[in-house]
């Protein structure tokens, strides 16, 4: 199941005011402020913030079957997507990858799989990194411009079956242009970093 996507961006603010318009919650702020990683999370509001001169390494936003995180960038840059798939699967994936001659980085939570496209695909299995999975709010799908054609047969070889949930557009960078997500109440079409956000 599709669940996440992640960008770096300078439009920090921006972005979590964005998605909490359409209804998500912040569940974790992490950053680095006077040379340590802390937590900024809630109740703390940017009002608390903007004269810390914390550097955010993620801010997690989360709504039903929907994480969305980002980080501080330079440029806005899109960096990965995020997979649920069962434990019987989770390790014939990771060897197809290896099969595929792909980066794999794995921890105990999670396995980053680098694609030649310009972003990583992350495999998760802890249902912690979401608030329901059974939630009717959930990514339906994910229009992603690449400069190379032939995204949904790599995802076909990497996961063993079609990646409906994918759709590719071809163009210069690589980036989500198009995030179709159930049961939202939409209130901004546009994220600041060019995702358009659509509701089923």
């Amino acid at each position: 199941m599709l669940f996440h996507y992640h960008f770096w961006t300078p439009h920090l603010e921006e972005t979590e005011n964005f998605y909490k318009e359409n209804g998500f919650r912040v569940s974790q702020r992490v950053g680095r402020n006077q040379g340590k990683f802390q937590t900024f999370n809630p109740p703390l509001t940017w009002g608390d913030l903007r004269n810390k001169n914390v550097l955010f390494r993620i801010i997690e936003m989360r709504k039903g079957a929907v994480n969305i995180t980002f980080g501080y960038g330079n440029n806005i840059k899109f960096d990965h997507i995020g997979f649920f798939v069962p434990d019987a699967d989770y390790q014939t994936i990771i060897g197809q990858a290896k099969e595929m001659k792909l980066n794999v980085n794995s921890n105990e939570r999670r396995t980053f799989i680098s694609t030649p496209y310009g972003f990583r695909i992350e495999l998760q299995k802890n249902m912690d990194t979401i608030d329901s999975i059974n939630s009717r709010t959930k990514i339906i799908k994910l229009t992603i411009m690449t400069k190379l054609n032939d995204l949904e047969n790599f995802l076909f070889r990497l996961f063993g079956k079609p990646v409906n949930e994918i759709k590719l557009i071809n163009g210069e960078k690589a980036t989500i242009k198009e995030a179709m997500i159930r049961n939202l109440q939409l209130t901004k079409c546009t994220d600041p970093n060019g995702v358009s956000i659509r509701s089923q």
